[in-house]
């Protein structure tokens, strides 16, 4: 889904680069309330985890992979406002390091995979959670339908921007069949791969994850040897309860961080090598025809995924994955606390007048 230089014009391109700078301006305002002391370190986590698992691409059919997108993973744990930007973080590294993505294209890739994927999916994970049983599993399975749903939004999104702003000559209708129909197989896997990361940190620390808040759990007596839940009855003393954490914060941000770094240093190298669900409806329909070389393709050294200069594939790509981590894990982290910080300044009361 990452739109290189050259597939869309100027005009449009621009036009989204000013979408794509509004709601990252708006995110930001709205992350403050989204972010605490605890959530702001994995925010920074959740998006070099999205980096780490967006180099797994996966194979959906004949010739074709996809990857995680990460809109509905990032909303569902740390907020829409806060996923978005972590998603945000995650193509500007892709962007500036790596050549993965044009820069002329950012504000097209951030309006499409950052916005378009975070909006939907977390609209329908809330209007699925109002009517679910407020339970885990509730939790999970809204995960799973709001990511799968996600990805071919974004591919309807992409097909309405090439409508307006394309560069070659396709019928829009070609393109719209081919980018919707590979990405529903997309959607699939980033439905199990969503719905199993918030499923399993619902285990651990459902306190941590945003799309859970509020989640409680019917204190339970033993009757007979076995538990049962107490009655729900406006008289009973026992009222619902928050569910506990079994595990400390800093466990589970361990946890995610080696997670990230064994899948971006070793995993990756066991990818599928197909093209990706764009590149392929690309070249199948002509869409490349004018695409540009990306501007730091020669320059970065970690173009392409891998090192320059480092000979073996495996080590090259293992060590560009685990410097990717790194550089996200670190720049969102920071702009993460400084919105935190920012928060807590803005809440400070302000001093009295002297006397008062």
């Amino acid at each position: 889904m990452h739109v290189p230089d050259g597939f869309i014009n100027a005009p449009v391109s621009a036009v989204t680069g000013v979408v794509a700078a509004g709601a990252i301006a708006v995110s930001l305002r709205g992350a403050r309330r989204e972010l605490d002391e605890r959530t702001a370190p994995l925010a920074g986590l959740v998006a070099a985890f999205i980096f780490a698992v967006q180099m797994l691409n996966f194979p959906v059919a004949a010739g074709t992979s996809g990857h995680l997108l990460g809109g509905a993973l990032a909303a569902i744990l740390v907020g829409p406002y806060t996923g978005v930007l972590c998603v945000s973080v995650v193509l500007l590294m892709q962007g500036i390091l790596f050549a993965d993505g044009g820069l002329t294209a950012l504000g097209v890739n951030i309006t499409d995979m950052a916005i378009v994927t975070t909006v939907v999916s977390y609209a329908l994970f809330r209007g699925l959670v109002k009517v679910l049983p407020r339970t885990r599993r509730s939790i999970t399975v809204a995960s799973f339908v709001a990511a799968l749903l996600s990805v071919p939004a974004a591919a309807v999104a992409f097909t309405l921007i090439y409508a307006v702003g394309g560069t070659t000559d396709i019928a829009v209708t070609k393109v719209a069949t081919a980018m919707i129909g590979v990405h529903v197989l997309i959607g699939i896997g980033e439905a199990v791969i969503t719905a199993l990361t918030v499923g399993a940190v619902v285990a651990v620390r459902p306190d941590l994850v945003y799309g859970a808040r509020g989640l409680q759990q019917r204190l339970k007596l033993r009757v007979n040897g076995e538990l049962v839940d107490t009655p729900a009855s406006p008289a009973a003393t026992a009222e619902p309860v928050p569910v506990a954490a079994r595990s400390s914060h800093r466990k589970v941000w361990i946890t995610g961080l080696v997670t990230s770094l064994v899948l971006a240093g070793f995993v990756s190298f066991y990818a599928s090598t197909s093209p990706d669900g764009l590149e392929k409806v690309a070249k199948d329909k002509g869409i490349d025809a004018k695409a540009e070389k990306h501007a730091t393709e020669d320059s970065s050294p970690l173009a392409g995924y891998g090192v320059k200069d480092v000979s073996d594939a495996r080590v090259s790509g293992g060590l560009a994955g685990v410097i990717g981590v790194g550089v996200t894990i670190v720049a969102g982290t920071g702009i993460f606390w400084a919105l935190r910080r920012r928060r807590t300044s803005d809440a400070s009361p302000t001093s009295l007048p002297e006397g008062v």
